[in-house]
């Protein structure tokens, strides 16, 4: 894997983020570049690792009608992964990172209804190794630059 990755590449990288269905003759306008070279730089970083994937953003709207929250989760020694594992299959668990301080992890969560979010924590609460959680409700979402759609 090159892992080399120029300005050019940031740029396209940050379009594909605000712009991800846009054709590469479009991307190539707002990059001063070929189709074809958008193109091949595209197939590149997917190709080497640099992008994973695409997603979908959900509007503001469609956003504020589920519950979301942060929870926090402190593990018993050695189980780290097999928590990890199991988090993994819960598709209501967008996001985990590892995190410093009194807890071991800090996962977003995302479900349809509070009813289904305390299921969920009833569900990370009993798993194997876990042992203490903390969960924030995320009421409303102040600031947010990971995300252009409104």
């Amino acid at each position: 894997m090159n892992n080399k990755i120029d300005e050019t590449d940031w740029q396209l990288i940050q379009l594909l983020k605000d712009k991800g269905r846009e054709s590469s003759a479009n991307l190539g306008r707002e990059l001063n570049l070929a189709r074809t070279t958008v193109a091949a730089r595209i197939a590149r970083l997917e190709r080497e690792g640099i992008i994973k994937g695409y997603s979908v953003r959900l509007s503001s709207s469609a956003e504020s009608a589920t519950v979301r929250a942060y929870c926090s989760i402190s593990v018993t020694p050695r189980s780290g992964v097999s928590v990890i594992r199991a988090l993994d299959k819960m598709f209501e668990v967008e996001e985990v990172s590892a995190v410093s301080g009194q807890f071991d992890y800090v996962a977003f969560l995302r479900c349809s209804t509070h009813e289904n979010l305390d299921e969920l924590l009833d569900r990370i609460g009993n798993l194997e190794g876990v042992h203490l959680t903390q969960t924030s409700v995320i009421l409303n979402r102040k600031i947010d630059r990971r995300s252009t759609v409104s």
